[in-house]
């Protein structure tokens, strides 16, 4: 199979493209390397498209595997047809592979295993071949016997013979799958007399085409909890006029005994395997579906602006064991910790203490942002904290995710790096260090724990994992990292490193110092030719004598970077501070592909070399808006239907964003009032960490759940 060819048809891309990728990859090249420094090579394929691309290389492959197994086991068996071959060539899928094997493939013991053990195969093809015949009983006596005493034994066997023939039609296999996908139904029930969040689901039922992710997942989650019971329904008789115009031909009684094999076929085996099929194959799209939102979420969040120059105040809330309070420099280090007891009722001298210790610390190192856990006791803290920012001066707070900062704080990662301080400290500089740069330390923590996806848990692991960790390493490298002062948790996510070299990394600072220059990356163990060019563009050294050191400029393409310095009138020193904006505007002057022909470099590269030469080690969350730093707070007692807010998106899930309005509890914004015009997923109009105006739909303080809206009424109400 041309796997090149298959893969740009469906891409909608050259066959040279695609074989320019899976050379790469198969020359052990990294996806974030391919797509920054290779760029020639495929045609500025962006890194998304490359790991789909990748994803669906590993997929062809694995097919093309199953295939050789499946044709070496038919030749063993002496069963591989010209005819057969060609199917099996054919197939694009390994549900098609396995239609074709079926037949073929070793079954456990089956009705039809014994009617053939008992001879009566000739008879179930008598029937099939002479379906015109009256004489259908006459010709089932011959094949009476010791174990057939009836000629309605013998018929009824010969049945399931023909039933089994009709079930392992691979075509007809096809067929009835794509029926079932395109005009079956689930019905959903409730499976016991008991409220559950899976009320909705008790008396449901939705066509398959237009089942949604989230509702796959819920369903199957009722299921699974014994809540629901899931039925698929069908046009049984549309099916069974397929089935038979395939298989009956002729009025005669020997049709009516195919016929009657053709509905057992049914019932008994081809509904119950498909209904199986068509299961799992929903499951499948909303594992896929879910699994791209979560990622999506997760490259918005990880890409959310750091709050620079400031030092924080990292809050973890608490009742009973106290607030947990950790103060950090612009550069994460930790600079005091301590504990405040303020979320109790009542406690007014412990109250009192703790705004002084807050002050205190807040003064004493300058503090002028605030980050507060948004966990337990979240709601008590803010409420305390901002009663205290008139004694603050120049300070202003955020709600920050708590999500895995636990797991982090009691992770053996955590303790190698605050091997002095208590668990609930480490998670109070978690959170600062969260607003200080998301992506420095979220890196730390499983990315499935960070939450910001829906039914996570029921999704395939493997897949999730490999899929956050795509994102990760797409997030990292696109950023860039200092490597003198990376921690391994960061380094180990750049191009080429992993764990062991980005260990080996900061051992050999710990030994000789920060790390001078990316020629001196070498010096590091077991640090080769080949990760060095995969890492390289990737790392930056800020102090370097070489000023491209601190670019994205790939080690590769220094010659060149001089040379077009030089040839647009410009030096090395030039770009040692702020770079050369102008650099663009003069290279266009002077002509782009004359200046690619003389550096001999590629058009892609050439521009890239530009745009870092103008703006050296730019960050690009920079060009988003910074998060928001707040001064009051609300209660949701406070809200009222039509009142306008700003808000921050947390999440995006298939039927909504949950939005941060400054209560405790996050609002949602339904799909259906995020615009006036149709919208097909939430991700086409807001996205993780927007800023966005909202209006108060409704807000129910007993079930603590805020309704919102992006529309906005004419007569100002905000519902619809």
């Amino acid at each position: 199979m041309d796997h090149a060819k298959t893969i740009a048809e469906e891409f909608s891309l050259r066959p040279g493209q695609i074989q320019a990728v899976i050379d790469l990859l198969d020359g052990g090249n990294t996806i974030p390397f391919i797509a920054r420094y290779r760029k020639e090579a495929h045609g500025s394929i962006d890194d998304q498209t490359l790991r789909q691309i990748a994803e669906r290389l590993t997929y062809l492959r694995g097919l093309e595997k199953r295939r050789e197994e499946i044709e070496k086991a038919l030749t063993e068996q002496d069963v591989l047809s010209e005819e057969l071959s060609e199917k099996l060539q054919a197939a694009k899928s390994l549900a098609e592979l396995e239609d074709l094997y079926r037949p073929f493939r070793p079954k456990r013991r089956t009705r039809a295993t014994v009617a053939r053990e008992r001879g009566l195969e000739p008879l179930a093809q008598w029937l099939l071949l002479n379906q015109s015949r009256t004489d259908f009983s006459a010709m089932a006596e011959k094949y009476t016997g010791e174990d057939v005493p009836d000629a309605e034994s013998a018929l009824a066997g010969a049945r399931d013979i023909i039933a089994e023939t009709v079930s392992d039609d691979a075509a007809l296999r096809k067929d009835l799958r794509a029926m079932l996908l395109r005009d079956g139904v689930i019905t959903t029930v409730a499976a016991k007399d008991e409220d559950s969040v899976y009320r909705m689901y008790y008396d449901y039922e939705e066509p398959v085409p237009r089942m949604a992710a989230h509702r796959v997942l819920a369903v199957n989650r009722g299921e699974r909890e014994g809540f629901l019971k899931v039925t698929l329904s069908v046009p049984d008789d549309r099916v069974l006029d397929r089935i038979r115009r395939r298989f009956v031909r002729g009025g005669g009684g020997a049709a009516r005994q195919v016929a009657m094999a053709c509905e057992d076929a049914w019932d008994r085996l081809l509904f119950p395997s498909l209904e199986r099929e068509l299961r799992g194959e929903l499951t499948d799209r909303a594992n896929e579906s879910s699994i791209r939102v979560f990622s999506q979420n997760l490259h918005q969040l990880l890409m959310q602006p750091p709050v620079k120059g400031r030092v924080i105040l990292g809050v973890d809330p608490g009742f009973r064991t106290g607030c947990k309070l950790a103060v950090v420099d612009v550069n994460g280090k930790v600079l005091e910790t301590g504990v405040g007891y303020f979320t109790l009722p009542g406690q007014s001298y412990q109250k009192e203490q703790a705004a002084k210790l807050i002050e205190s610390m807040v003064r004493r190192h300058h503090v002028t942002a605030i980050a507060i856990g948004n966990g337990t006791a979240s709601r008590e803290s803010e409420q305390f904290i901002v009663s205290l920012l008139p004694r603050l001066p120049g300070a202003a707070y955020a709600i920050v995710s708590e999500a895995g900062a636990s797991v982090y704080s009691a992770s053996p990662l955590a303790a190698r790096e605050f091997p002095d301080y208590d668990v609930s400290l480490r998670s109070a500089v978690s959170i600062a260090r969260r607003l200080q740069d998301p992506l420095a330390e979220l890196v730390k923590i499983d990315p499935k724990a960070i939450g910001v996806g829906q039914y996570q848990h029921d999704l395939k692991q493997a897949e999730l994992s490999a899929a956050l960790d795509g994102v990760v390493e797409q997030c990292v490298n696109d950023v860039g990292v200092e490597v003198s002062t990376a921690s391994a948790e960061l380094l180990s996510r750049v191009a080429g490193i992993g764990p062991v070299l980005a260990r080996n990394i900061v051992a050999w600072r710990e030994e000789n110092g920060p790390i001078p220059s990316r020629v001196a990356l070498k010096k590091v163990p077991k640090l080769g030719p080949k990760a060095f060019e995969q890492c390289a563009g990737f790392l930056r050294v800020a102090d370097s004598r070489e000023p491209l050191d601190a670019t994205a400029v790939h080690p590769e393409s220094y010659d060149s970077a001089k040379a077009l310095l030089k040839a647009l009138g410009f030096s090395l020193g030039d770009i040692r501070n702020s770079g050369v904006p102008q650099i663009g505007t003069r290279a266009k002057e002077y002509g782009l592909e004359k200046l690619a022909a003389e550096l001999d470099v590629g058009l892609p590269t050439l521009e890239d070399m530009l745009s870092e030469l103008a703006k050296p080690g730019r960050d690009p969350r920079e060009e988003l808006p910074a998060p928001a730093l707040r001064t009051d707070v609300l209660d949701i007692k406070d809200l009222k239907p039509g009142m306008e807010l700003t808000g921050t998106v947390r999440n995006v899930i298939d039927f909504g964003a949950f939005v941060d309005i400054g209560v405790h509890q996050d609002g949602l914004v339904h799909i259906s009032r995020m615009s006036d015009r149709f919208v097909k997923h939430p991700s086409d109009v807001v996205k993780v960490g927007d800023m966005i105006k909202v209006w108060v739909v409704e807000a129910d303080p007993v079930k603590k759940r805020i309704a919102l809206t992006m529309v906005k009424e004419k007569n100002g109400s905000g519902t619809r």
